[in-house]
């Protein structure tokens, strides 16, 4: 019998002509004001503080800064430059005042409905940022001062569209596990599966994924061992299941059977994150932080939205 190691795997896209033109699109720089958007560019009324009166969505503006990776000060110059290409006289807000503003914004990934249910894979990454030994480490090397500074970032892929439904980002000392059941709340409509990798396999995971009525395909540690409970409660009796058929027919074939090897996706669109958004993330505080990684995770969905490559796998032995 021919094994796994015996084939060579190449893909092929079987959709080149569509997403090449999602590539170019990508790179437009088509915006849209309408009336609306300019009567509701300011306050009807009321007092505040410098700048408060402005109404200009700071999302939009940390968008169009994630996408073409402009500095803060660059990005009150874009939409000052739009505006009077445009012939509108509109008050842009100056970059102090979207700073202030970036940690009070509600803002999500945003997927496009479906009426399908979900199968969900997640997957978590580190990611850079400016921390306080960074003058240490620029001066002296990575040897002396302080280690550098990251965050977690937690992503939730829909299977099916590739889109990030779910995210959350924390400090780097914090474990996976603990963060999905909050992830899952993110999800909207019904979930039909949950795929993660052996960070995830632990009780309050797969009591959060039988509580969304979704099947858990989560590989046991290698140490894992079958609950000495006659009666155990449904999240071991799950993961008991789970054990048993790796035990008798193998773990790699229950990858492939169960969808657990979907799991990848996640790491894809890891991937993606990092090359079309950047490695790290620019703002200083935390809580910027978190708007930062959720907005670039709403790019990225309108990226999907426009067209992802549909490739089919080519078996050469």
């Amino acid at each position: 019998m021919a094994s796994k190691s015996d084939f060579i795997f190449r893909y092929r896209i079987r959709n080149w002509p569509e997403y090449n033109r999602a590539l170019v699109r990508r790179g437009s720089l088509t915006f849209w004001v309408d009336e609306q958007a300019v009567r509701g560019w300011r306050d009807a009324g009321g007092t505040g503080p410098r700048g408060g009166r402005l109404r200009l969505h700071a999302n939009s503006a940390l968008a169009v800064k994630a996408v073409f990776h402009l500095s803060l000060r660059a990005t009150q110059g874009s939409p000052e430059s739009l505006v009077e290409l445009m012939g509108v006289e509109l008050p842009i807000p100056d970059y102090t005042t979207v700073s202030r503003r970036q940690a009070g914004l509600d803002v999500g990934p945003q997927p496009l409905p479906t009426e399908q249910p979900r199968h969900v894979v997640i997957d978590t990454t580190g990611l850079k940022v400016y921390g306080a030994g960074e003058w240490y480490v620029r001066k002296h090397g990575m040897g002396k001062g302080r280690r550098r500074t990251w965050r977690k970032l937690h992503l939730g892929v829909d299977e099916t569209t590739k889109e990030r439904v779910a995210v959350d980002l924390t400090t780097s000392g914090l474990h996976d596990s603990p963060h999905l059941p909050a992830m899952l709340d993110q999800v909207i409509g019904d979930v039909r599966q949950v795929s993660g990798d052996r960070a995830y396999d632990s009780g309050k995971c797969y009591q959060a994924i039988l509580a969304r009525g979704a099947i858990p395909t989560i590989p046991p540690r290698r140490n894992a061992r079958l609950s000495p409970s006659k009666d155990p409660p449904p999240f071991r009796a799950a993961r008991d299941a789970v054990l048993r058929r790796i035990k008798y027919a193998g773990r790699y074939p229950w990858r492939t059977s169960s969808g657990a090897t979907r799991q990848t996706l996640a790491e894809n669109a890891v991937s993606r994150f990092k090359a079309l958004v950047g490695v790290h993330l620019s703002a200083r505080t935390f809580e910027n932080q978190q708007v930062e990684a959720r907005l670039k995770c709403q790019v990225l969905n309108r990226m999907a939205a426009l067209g992802l490559p549909v490739s089919e796998r080519i078996v050469q032995g």
